[in-house]
């Protein structure tokens, strides 16, 4: 079910945010954010506004046609503004560093950042996160708070933020496709 508002929101770098609602991207891996409930894993959240952040991106860590899409800002903006929001579609456990290499072409990250993914807490398993986007014509915003502030990947919002004049950015075919290639790529 969609919410029609929002009080939750995913940190992630705001290139990441771009290629996202630009419908250039439609996973992210995490490791942390990920809770054990009966055997299964799950997001916290299943639908959360898209938080772009700045300080932390790293050029190296994207392909080189990404890299000159990385902001000069070196601090977070007074105004946070939301481009669009997610829901998740489906969670898979990445088997391993080669199959991640099979879907390249899904994301805008670089080897560095998907083995810094795989090294970081190696006793963990990586996940993968489909997400079916949708882009904001009109990014609502809303000022930034020390209580966002530090390494946190899930914020709270003060007020709801409404996800009407929303648009997906694909297809449901689209989806299907780019989830039928993450099954066949974890299976062999």
């Amino acid at each position: 079910m969609i919410e029609t508002a929002l009080k939750v929101a995913l940190k992630e770098w705001d290139v990441v945010c771009d290629a996202l609602c630009r419908g250039e991207q439609h996973i992210l891996l995490r490791k942390g954010g990920i809770l054990e409930s009966g055997g299964e894993f799950e997001l916290e959240e299943k639908q959360f506004l898209l938080y772009p952040t700045f300080i932390h991106q790293d050029p190296a860590s994207l392909k080189p046609p990404c890299r000159t899409a990385v902001s000069d800002i070196r601090t977070e903006p007074e105004t946070i503004h939301f481009p669009g929001w997610a829901s998740v579609e489906k969670i898979f456990r990445v088997p391993g560093r080669h199959p991640m290499d099979r879907l390249y072409h899904l994301h805008v990250w670089d080897t560095p950042l998907i083995d810094m993914r795989f090294n970081y807490r190696p006793q963990y398993p990586l996940y993968l996160i489909l997400l079916r986007t949708w882009k904001f014509e009109h990014r609502p915003q809303i000022a930034n708070a020390i209580e966002f502030a530090g390494c946190k990947s899930w914020v709270p919002l003060p007020q709801a933020i409404a996800i009407h004049g929303s648009t997906p950015v694909c297809s449901d075919k689209t989806l299907a496709d780019i989830q039928a290639q993450i099954v066949e790529a974890f299976s062999t």
